[in-house]
């Protein structure tokens, strides 16, 4: 299955604060806000929701292409990628911009604080799939996830003219789209994923129910963080599923992103929706377990231990039949 990942690639400049935020916040003052939090570590690590999915595909043995725009600082970014197998053909050069850059802080209690500077980002728009499409043969399916606004937009519309298949991943422009825009990007997805707090806020800014929103697309996906994942589709019970049990709790960046990586390595080797969320949550615990959304490192045999930990052998079992790693 040809899968176009389109959406954001930036470096991530990642802190650590050993406090939490929330004992700094007095609620009567917030038009006021403040503050400055002396952070006590700084990782500089690969980013960007597309480049994250991507890498965590190939990582599982998928080829994606990623289609994103960078500046002429992507160099290393890019032979990264590419030596892990991510397809980058496709990946557009600013001329004039910096990649992207996301600059979060993280406390004590896994609260994050971040900005994100767009840069190159804001050429994404100039994309046109289908050169892509014809480079690679064909697409089966484009998600479109959080990028330069009008750059979404034309993905989505693209996909709907050219009867490619979609899913739609706003995420972190939720907050910035009105519901016009939000609707445009929605409609008519083969897959909506959102994380709990972005169901409501897409509820809420589209006038759309909940059953209406089940109407518009084929499936919904919904992350519960510790709670884990839903997945809805009308006229079926939902599919509950729980998280995996992390070692340990690093840094929380890029855990939806390795979630959806695993979930569209499932779709694109047929398995049950059920097993593409476990697969999903599996993969979204090594990154928990990492600072950085691409330094985990995967071997199939302890992976697959710990899916049959979590969701049991036929899972495992069935999983580890249409996945490869980078180790045994």
């Amino acid at each position: 299955m040809q899968i176009a990942i389109a959406g954001s690639i930036a470096t991530d400049h990642l802190m650590t604060f050993e406090g939490r935020f929330r004992d700094s916040l007095v609620v009567e003052q917030l038009d006021k806000i403040s503050l400055s939090f002396l952070a006590g570590d700084l990782q500089v690590r690969r980013g960007g929701v597309a480049a994250n999915i991507a890498f965590g595909m190939a990582g599982l043995g998928q080829r994606p292409i990623l289609v994103g725009a960078v500046g002429d600082d992507f160099a290393d970014y890019r032979s990264w990628l590419e030596r892990h197998g991510v397809d980058c053909e496709s990946v557009h050069y600013s001329e004039s911009r910096h990649t992207a850059r996301f600059i979060c802080t993280t406390d004590s209690d896994m609260a994050q604080i971040a900005t994100f500077y767009a840069g190159a980002m804001t050429e994404a728009r100039d994309i046109e799939l289908g050169p892509v499409a014809a480079r690679v043969g064909g697409l089966d399916l484009v998600l479109v996830g959080a990028d330069d606004p009008e750059a979404m937009t034309r993905h989505t519309q693209e996909c709907r003219a050219r009867g490619i298949r979609f899913i739609a991943d706003p995420s972190q422009q939720l907050a910035f789209a009105d519901g016009p825009t939000i609707q445009g990007l929605v409609d008519g997805a083969e897959f909506l994923f959102t994380n709990e707090y972005e169901a409501h806020l897409t509820e809420q800014k589209t006038g759309w129910t909940h059953d209406e929103i089940l109407r518009r697309v084929g499936t919904r996906v919904i992350t519960r963080g510790a709670d884990g994942a839903t997945i809805e589709r009308r006229g079926e019970e939902p599919i509950s599923v729980p998280v995996a049990r992390e070692v340990r709790r690093a840094d929380p960046t890029g855990v939806g992103d390795a979630f959806r990586a695993g979930f569209l390595t499932g779709l694109a080797a047929d398995l049950s929706l059920r097993h593409c969320a476990e697969l999903g949550s599996m993969l979204a615990t090594y990154v928990i377990e990492t600072v950085g959304t691409q330094e985990y490192l995967l071997g199939k045999s302890r992976f697959l231990e710990r899916l049959a930990e979590a969701y049991g052998e036929e899972s495992a079992t069935e999983i580890g039949s249409h996945i490869t790693c980078q180790r045994p």
